[in-house]
């Protein structure tokens, strides 16, 4: 523990806290992936969203089913669901089964538009990510470790 300063942490040096490390390369790449998804009008959750469900298209999943591959919130997946139908990239429509659940269905609009946006998603994360070399695959591995958990 460091005691010389004023946070008693188990790390003499900030950057050997795996925490504080994941926090900032995480901001950088949120960052980077705004700014390539700027030109396409959408937000990096309505991306991530939007081609969640273009993935996932054929089974006409509900909004629980999209928040669940997508690892978001179900009230915030609500509330971008409603942005994205707005915007015309997706409808919602009445479960067959379930009277309380919403299919969704991404629109020729939205298929397209995800597909031109993935394009650049997937080079934002190239160029950010070629640093890690021949580590990508293992880092990658790494991290769906954690998400398993």
């Amino acid at each position: 523990m460091s005691e010389d300063r004023g946070l008693h942490t188990e790390f003499a040096d900030a950057d050997d806290s795996t925490g504080l490390v994941l926090w900032r390369v995480t901001n950088a790449w949120q960052s980077a992936q705004r700014q390539a998804l700027r030109p396409f009008d959408l937000t990096h959750v309505q991306f991530v969203l939007l081609a969640s469900l273009t993935w996932l298209d054929a089974d006409s999943p509900t909004q629980q089913q999209l928040a669940h591959h997508a690892g978001t919130d179900p009230m915030m997946t609500s509330q971008v669901v409603r942005a994205l139908e707005t915007k015309g990239l997706l409808t919602r429509r009445p479960h067959p089964t379930d009277g309380r659940a919403r299919r969704l269905e991404v629109t020729p609009a939205g298929r397209e538009l995800a597909n031109r946006a993935v394009v650049v998603v997937e080079a934002c994360d190239r160029a950010f990510f070629a640093a890690l070399d021949a580590d990508r695959g293992r880092f990658t591995a790494l991290l769906a470790r954690l998400d398993a958990r």
